[in-house]
């Protein structure tokens, strides 16, 4: 299967019926919202945004979150925060730590200063801001819910599309918080948004071609981080030389990765599909190091 036919395929079972009915439904709860959190994954900025979300939020007050930065290029982060902050304030994340989280709460009220000091000259104390967190599925925003509001009672998976419902959280004592299911995209518009999205798992692995997918992966990052790749899977200059002299290198070098770490079957064969898996288990938990697929 080649990447057009992969696409294709991913269209035709990518937008289930109830994500027009959930984007309806945002459309709505926006008239009760005073700011949007929009969490995007910081190693795939411009994949992991919806461009119906972007558009449907227009007027809204806003905070970009680079969510998983942990898990991209320090450099990277940095040139994205200066990109997007163009557009609305943008903050690094990490769900899982809690890195950036209380800087959240406190770019909420700073954002809500001026409103609610209009509001309490009307004597309207002690009004409620109510946020409203979008992104696509497996982005984090029920990590990141969990975290800022200091609980565990949202379902959390690293499975795409775990929240199921929307649902309010209260964060402090004039902080709600709106969760949503993750908007997916109606359809891809290119090639690189479908591969970063399988990249990442935000496609379901059950979707998609794995060994092409790994394939494709590790090009991309042997073109940006090939030293990663060598420190990871023991691979020495002289080696790496010689499979750049072959025809299809990568295909090379995913061989070499499955014998060095024993991806092996009867007759001593490397096992494509236990390479593919491994490659990217190792680049989604960031044991080939920080990498960002989407440069700013």
């Amino acid at each position: 299967m080649n990447n057009e036919e992969m696409i294709s395929k991913l269209n035709i079972n990518w937008y289930p019926g109830h994500m027009a009915k959930t984007k309806k439904e945002i459309i709505e709860d926006l008239k009760l919202i005073d700011i949007v959190i929009e969490l995007l994954d910081a190693r795939i900025p411009i994949a992991s945004r919806n461009p119906d979300i972007k558009n449907i939020t227009n007027g809204k007050k806003k905070i970009i979150l680079l969510n998983k930065s942990d898990l991209a290029d320090n450099e990277e982060n940095a040139k994205w925060i200066q990109r997007l902050s163009l557009e609305a304030p943008t903050m690094l994340t990490d769900a899982n730590s809690g890195r950036g989280i209380d800087k959240v709460l406190k770019k909420i009220d700073n954002l809500m200063k001026e409103e609610i000091e209009r509001q309490a000259a009307r004597g309207r104390i002690n009004k409620t801001i109510r946020v409203m967190i979008l992104g696509i599925p497996n982005v984090g925003k029920s990590s990141f819910i969990n975290r800022i509001s200091k609980k565990t009672t949202m379902t959390v998976g690293n499975r795409p599309g775990v929240t199921k419902q929307k649902q309010w959280i209260r964060i402090g004592k004039n902080q709600e918080l709106l969760d949503t299911p993750g908007v997916l995209w109606p359809k891809f518009q290119n090639e690189e948004i479908a591969l970063n999205l399988a990249f990442t798992g935000t496609i379901k692995d059950d979707l998609i071609e794995r060994v092409e997918i790994a394939y494709e992966l590790l090009k991309k990052i042997y073109a940006e981080y090939k030293k990663n790749i060598c420190e990871r899977y023991k691979i020495s200059e002289i080696e790496i030389n010689e499979i750049e002299k072959k025809e299809n290198y990568i295909y090379s070098l995913m061989i070499l990765i499955g014998k060095k770490r024993g991806a092996l079957v009867s007759g001593g064969n490397v096992d494509d599909e236990k390479v593919a898996r491994i490659i990217l288990d190792d680049f989604r938990n960031c044991k080939l190091g920080k990498i960002t697929l989407e440069k700013a």
